[in-house]
């Protein structure tokens, strides 16, 4: 796996029988193959045996027991050593506290928050950063140079809406719906229309009369009703 470097000594962390434990868990991780890479290192643990597991490291910090030989020189501290620390300003007010420190572009950043002036990031570079001495809880900050609000100017987060209740919905009813005729079947005859295609419409009785020289068979319409081809 490919491992960020963090430490100031690379080549004696990852040499090959060195042991590293992963943050809050037990159990050590044995260095089987290591080499320098572009960016950071890859290291092969004997533990980590698959593509699979190796994931389950992705974003952990890997971690090494400090022994007699670990002490480090004056004005360098380990990141455990900053986080929980507090920060205030140049009047001694309280800016937050140190709640994780991560690097970028080779400088420690500071993560702060809980301050009366809302979270910010801390870069421990100057001029932000005044007094740095975090084994004796004092890391002094220029909240100028860092365009800080004022104190009392970050406003709550406001509490979350309780969901709106649904309106009911106005339905009309329904109409009914006639169907249609089905279609007459094939050689079958429409009601009021011959099988020849022509037209026949009813007459009224008393108002016509049967052509003369009507065909044998032909019904005649009795006095007073209606008579239809």
């Amino acid at each position: 796996m490919r491992v960020e470097v963090l430490t100031d000594r690379p080549a004696e962390r990852f040499a090959v029988g060195a042991r590293l434990l992963r943050e809050g868990v037990s159990g050590a991780l044995t260095i089987v193959e290591s080499r320098p890479a572009d960016p950071g290192w890859v290291i092969r643990f004997r533990e980590v045996r698959s593509r699979d597991a190796a994931e389950g490291f992705r974003l952990a910090y890997l971690e090494v027991e400090a022994g007699p030989g670990d002490v480090l020189p004056r004005g360098t501290y380990y990141w455990h050593e900053i986080v929980g620390a507090v920060v205030r300003d140049l009047e001694g007010r309280a800016l937050g506290t140190v709640r994780d420190v991560y690097r970028t572009g080779g400088a420690d950043v500071l993560e702060v928050t809980g301050g009366p002036r809302g979270d910010f990031d801390l870069p421990i570079v100057r001029p932000f950063v005044r007094i740095f001495a975090p084994r004796r809880g004092e890391i002094v900050a220029d909240a100028g140079a860092l365009d800080l609000p004022a104190a009392g100017s970050i406003a709550p987060p406001p509490p979350p809406r309780p969901p709106r209740p649904r309106r009911a919905t106005r339905r009309r009813p329904a109409v009914p719906v006639t169907p249609r005729p089905a279609p007459p079947a094939a050689g079958q005859e429409a009601a009021g229309t011959p099988a020849d295609g022509t037209t026949s419409d009813p007459m009224v009785a008393g108002t016509s009369s049967p052509a003369p020289g009507a065909a044998d068979g032909a019904a005649e319409a009795a006095p007073g009703d209606a008579r239809t081809a």
